[in-house]
């Protein structure tokens, strides 16, 4: 099925300086000038009267708190980039079309995302995150669902949609023909001529328009009705990952920022999908002010225990991060890198799914206990090939890999506990049995290391299971004194059972 799903961002000119999420919330009217004439305006700014082509003095007038803007081409730009390289998590084939859209060919991602409606959701929803107000359209057809996307937004809708080739020409037929980009310079001339809508564009003689008005309308034209075939350049994401956003205002808590940074998450997983990859490190980088009173851009580094590529695992722990982070100046724009990348590998799903979720929701945790307590407090068992307990029982970092050699068979660890007190504890006797807070039982039979004669730390020890009067499991061990005239045990308890 070829379907393609355009996006268009009406209000591209005053989204690039106040997200729509934010103009949402707190906007008492913001204009955006281009030569001192309105450009764009925000829904408060229209309301009070501001209409598009007026001069900054009517505006001044009819909204004297508004926010004024001068037009800014390269922002936009950067914005319709960032955008194409986000929506590349839905499919390989995005590009930017003319008039600040974007189309994509999503006919072999509807199953993947569950279906036309889930997956415009779900652009939609991607784009929310970026800050970009848009109207999205459907059709069989890439310039179809421009020219349906572009209607929708003169309608202030949210969308449009037509599936079905057959009825897509009585759909377009009644559209304005000053959606067509070509036929915008000779509109006068084409409503001279009774042509208002594409129906009657279409019953004019085709020698007469292309000798009178170019042979690019009824290129044009017949692009939208399929009739010819569109030639895109496609977005290739770059080698390498280095997405930069200037923040609109100056911020000066951590936590104001995490918004922002969900929108560079979201072209890191964009571009993670285009190279099909997977990140191990990522990189913050927030940039203070500039000029006699720089200082220098504070930076994050979140490693990752497991390689993952998707923003609901990465922003939580870069939500921990910046929780934890003090700022020594106000931040005026946020970088992100990739400077860790591996190959993915996409696990197959199970039809049997594991109990207590899949590995990678344990490895999600693992992170994020790390961004939370730190490297030196998430440990993993590393145990050592060795008799004596403080040498076998080693715990490393799960962001380490474990050693070659620290696989030991379960059957020599059946009897000790996983943790050890970090110096056995010495243990009183009472009635000839050794006490910790109760009179310990043992219900075990010894367990004798002699060890480490090699090197200075010798071992002489019985080990045995021990139980309290509250049922609590201990392993104590009693020291084999090596003076054969000594009748006093010594006892020490060097372990916990769970």
């Amino acid at each position: 099925m070829q379907l393609w799903l355009a996006v268009h961002f009406p209000l591209l000119e005053l989204d690039v300086f106040l997200p729509c999420w934010q103009r949402r919330k707190e906007d008492h009217g913001s204009v955006v000038l281009q030569q001192n004439r309105v450009a764009a305006m925000s829904e408060a700014a229209q309301q009070a009267g501001v209409r598009a082509g007026m001069r900054r003095g009517g505006v001044l007038m009819l909204l004297p708190t508004a926010k004024l803007f001068q037009r800014d081409l390269v922002r936009q730009k950067n914005a319709l980039e960032a955008a194409a390289i986000a929506l590349l998590r839905y499919t390989p084939q995005v590009a930017i079309a003319e008039e600040a859209t974007i189309v994509l060919d999503v006919g072999a991602s509807l199953r993947l995302f569950g279906g036309l409606r889930a997956l415009r959701q779900h652009v939609r929803q991607t784009m929310e995150i970026l800050g970009l107000h848009t109207t999205i359209a459907c059709a069989p057809f890439a310039k179809a669902a421009c020219i349906l996307a572009r209607d929708a937004a003169r309608q202030h809708q949210s969308g449009a949609q037509c599936l079905h080739a057959q009825r897509l020409p009585a759909r377009l037929n009644m559209l304005p023909v000053s959606l067509l980009t070509h036929a915008r310079p000779c509109l006068e001339l084409l409503q001279g001529l009774a042509c208002h809508a594409l129906f009657h564009l279409q019953q004019l003689p085709r020698a007469g328009v292309q000798r009178r008005f170019g042979k690019a309308l009824l290129d044009e034209l017949d692009q939208v009705y399929g009739r010819q075939s569109t030639l895109f350049t496609w977005i290739v994401a770059a080698p390498q990952f280095h997405a930069r956003l200037e923040l609109p205002d100056r911020l000066e808590r951590s936590d104001m920022m995490l918004t922002y940074c969900h929108s560079l998450l979201r072209q890191l997983t964009g571009w993670l999908s285009a190279h099909r990859l997977a990140v191990k490190q990522i990189r913050l980088q927030l940039q203070h002010e500039r000029g006699r009173q720089a200082v220098a851009p504070s930076i994050l580094h979140i490693a990752m225990a497991e390689a993952c590529w998707q923003d609901e695992h990465l922003l939580p722990l870069l939500k921990e991060k910046l929780a934890q982070l003090s700022l020594p100046s106000a931040v005026i724009a946020l970088v992100l890198e990739a400077p860790e990348t591996v190959a993915l590998d996409v696990q197959s799903e199970s039809l049997f799914p594991e109990p207590g979720g899949k590995p990678e929701d344990h490895q999600r945790l693992l992170a994020l206990l790390v961004a939370r307590l730190g490297e030196d407090h998430v440990l993993q068992a590393a145990p050592l090939a060795d008799h004596r307990p403080e040498i076998a029982n080693q715990w490393i970092s799960v962001m380490q890999k474990r050693p070659a050699g620290a696989d030991v068979p379960a059957a020599a660890l059946l009897h000790r506990p996983a943790w050890l007190l970090p110096q056995p504890l010495p243990l009183t006797l009472r009635q000839h049995r050794p006490y910790y807070r109760s009179i310990l039982t043992i219900v075990s039979p010894a367990e004798r290391i002699e060890a480490g004669w090699w090197t200075t730390q010798t071992q002489a020890r019985d080990y045995f299971v021990a139980t309290s009067a509250d049922h609590v499991r201990y392993w104590i061990y009693r020291e084999r004194s090596s003076d054969p005239e000594s009748n006093a045990p010594r006892w020490f308890l060097h372990g916990v059972f769970g």
